[in-house]
């Protein structure tokens, strides 16, 4: 069967097999920056939307990842999804999202998940629990029957890709590998096939 010409329709199309395999966590996805060292740092983040224009993903801008794509603004993202024998990996420019969309999305979140975004002073250390636990509440009482609303420092970015590739495991790790390729979002995808 011949592979689509468009990576995110057949994204879409992978994502509906993985959110009927995983309901709870099929957006789960490894997030890749650098550092001003040059090192990479990775950890588990979730994909909170995706079109043609990219994948989004919410942070405190002050966060460890936050700082590393606001400097250099280039990711990778990877998702894996065991039962299917199937993960996708992403590399392309981060942009911030603009204002009314990071607004809309961080509107329909649950209250405590507005409150946390507030009380954490996200990868800066923490000298107890109880320290946040307090700051949690006084943020409960300052906005006791009011919107919260969002905090500057938190918002989105979308990882606007470069290059996208299809990883579907084979017997004898005779993997399928198919990658998307494309000079900027204004050309067309190319496809090519790699050695697995």
């Amino acid at each position: 069967m011949k592979a689509p010409d468009d990576p995110f329709q057949r994204f879409a199309a992978l994502v509906e097999a993985a959110k009927a395999a995983y309901p709870e966590d099929w957006n789960g996805m490894t997030l890749a920056t650098v550092g001003p060292d040059g090192r990479p740092s990775s950890r588990v983040v979730l994909l909170k939307s995706f079109d043609p224009r990219g994948f989004v993903f919410y942070t405190n801008y002050r966060s460890r990842k936050g700082r590393d794509l606001l400097a250099r603004p280039y990711a990778a993202l990877s998702f894996w999804w065991p039962k299917l024998e199937q993960q996708v990996r992403i590399e392309g420019r981060a942009e911030k999202v603009d204002d009314a969309e990071a607004d809309a999305y961080f509107a329909s979140r649950p209250r405590g998940s507005q409150i946390g975004a507030w009380a954490s002073h996200q990868s800066e250390l923490l000298a107890s629990r109880e320290e946040l636990e307090a700051r949690v509440a006084e943020l409960e009482r300052l906005y006791e029957g009011r919107p919260i609303p969002r905090p500057p420092h938190w918002s989105g970015f979308r990882v606007v890709p470069d290059r996208i590739e299809f990883w579907k495991s084979r017997a004898s790790r005779l993997h399928d590998r198919e990658v998307y390729r494309r000079a900027s979002d204004k050309d067309a995808w190319e496809l090519e096939r790699l050695n697995p």
